[in-house]
């Protein structure tokens, strides 16, 4: 394994967690959540995101590619709770 796979490697092991707890989320806000507090509660997800993000990140022991890691993981965590507001702002709107 060269030193490049196990950069991939490790982005996707360190990434992708981050995009589920992000899904995980958005999902607990549809079902838990009041229908009229739905957009309160997406930034809320978004902050925990970024700091599970940043400790994970800090907690390898790999530092080559951090930035990138973390644009990553709060790239696709913005862009799956961009479509859960969507998703939870049509709701909420229907049920007005």
């Amino acid at each position: 394994m060269t030193i490049d796979q196990q950069g991939k490697r490790l982005a996707l092991s360190s990434v992708i967690p981050i995009w589920i707890l992000a899904v995980v989320g958005a999902v607990l806000i549809g079902i838990l959540v009041p229908v009229d507090q739905y957009l309160t509660w997406v930034p809320i997800v978004l902050a925990g995101a970024t700091i599970v993000t940043f400790c994970v990140q800090l907690s390898l022991d790999r530092k080559e590619g951090l930035v990138n890691r973390m644009m990553a993981s709060l790239g696709g965590s913005v862009v799956i709770l961009a479509i859960a507001t969507a998703v939870l702002g049509a709701l909420q709107l229907a049920s007005a």
